[in-house]
């Protein structure tokens, strides 16, 4: 089967790969879509060359086409997302059969499995109530994903911030309250408006950037919570651990490593989905065949107007 492979920064080759056989517990799966996670960007630009060569791609969906024994819970055909820490911008991958979902048939989208399983479990550790007034700084894909999870908690007023028109606009077609060019006004000012003096009683910082945590630490109410949704790696943030320590904030790091946790989310994310409570689908921008992966990740780095969320479908 093909198979990509990213050999060196901005290099993936196409490689033939064979599957071992399978064990007691796993599936085969052949690969309907894999999302290009931002999270994989720092290893394409050449960032993490101790990595490399990496089978990447982790945000799958497919149909089992294959069961190991004991794998009780699926059959072959049906329609799942699953977990793997990698490989799976390929044709086929073979998964742990618990760590599969499954997935309507019709869903247009079932990749958001995994980003929606990290979507999901933030916005649960962050607890917005009923009420609520939230800020999310940060209106890409995943800024994106917090916005429509944290809609369904009943806020009283979603804000969302960015330095992109057409993000804004975006979080304005999905519902926002109030947007904010924080290039062009200030943040902290439309906040105080917006929340009779209060602050955010929950800011989502989704930027990955020093810059965000600074602005989430100056809208952010007393005793409110600040959650970290960005991917934050590389070199040191600073903060105003003062003012934050001051302000008493209930700091949420809404990054999760716990293979049970992760499926939890994932499993109530797509309930969401197949409920028709929840719908990704218009958030994917672009569709790539395996052959043009590279451009899906070079979109993916670039960001042109309009762009979100790129998708592999190995099948094309």
């Amino acid at each position: 089967m093909r198979a990509a492979l990213l050999t060196d920064p901005y290099r993936i080759e196409l490689v033939d790969r064979e599957l071992p056989p399978l064990a007691p517990g796993q599936a085969r799966i052949r690969i309907r879509q894999c999302g290009v996670c931002a999270s994989e960007l720092d290893l394409w630009a050449g960032k993490e060359l101790d990595k490399l060569p990496a089978a990447i791609g982790h945000e799958i969906a497919g149909i089992v086409e294959e069961l190991g024994e004991d794998v009780a819970a699926l059959r072959v055909g049906d329609n799942v997302a699953a977990w793997v820490d990698g490989g799976g911008f390929a044709e086929q991958a073979i998964v742990e059969g618990r760590l599969c979902v499954p997935v309507a048939p019709g869903t247009a989208y079932p990749a958001v499995a995994e980003p929606l399983a990290c979507v999901v479990n933030a916005v649960e550790l962050a607890a917005p109530a009923l009420a609520d007034d939230v800020v999310i700084i940060g209106a890409g894909y995943m800024g994106n994903l917090i916005q429509l999870v944290t809609a369904l908690k009943g806020p009283r007023s979603i804000i969302v911030a960015d330095v992109r028109a057409d993000a804004l606009s975006r979080a304005t077609d999905l519902g926002a309250t109030r947007v904010v060019d924080t290039t062009a006004e200030s943040l902290p000012d439309v906040v105080h408006d917006v929340t009779d003096g209060r602050g955010a009683d929950v800011t989502y910082e989704v930027t990955g950037i020093g810059a965000g945590l600074e602005l989430a630490g100056q809208v952010t109410r007393m005793s409110g919570k600040l959650c970290i949704v960005g991917y934050h790696q590389g070199a040191a943030r600073t903060i105003a651990l003062g003012a934050w320590n001051w302000m008493a904030f209930e700091i949420v790091n809404a990054h999760f490593r716990d293979i049970d946790t992760v499926m939890s989310g994932m499993r109530a994310g797509m309930r969401l989905v197949d409920a028709g409570l929840l719908d990704a689908s218009p958030l994917v921008t672009g569709s790539y065949p395996l052959s043009q992966i590279a451009e899906a990740f070079q979109i993916a780095v670039a960001k042109p107007d309009g762009f979100v969320k790129a998708v592999v479908v190995p099948g094309t």
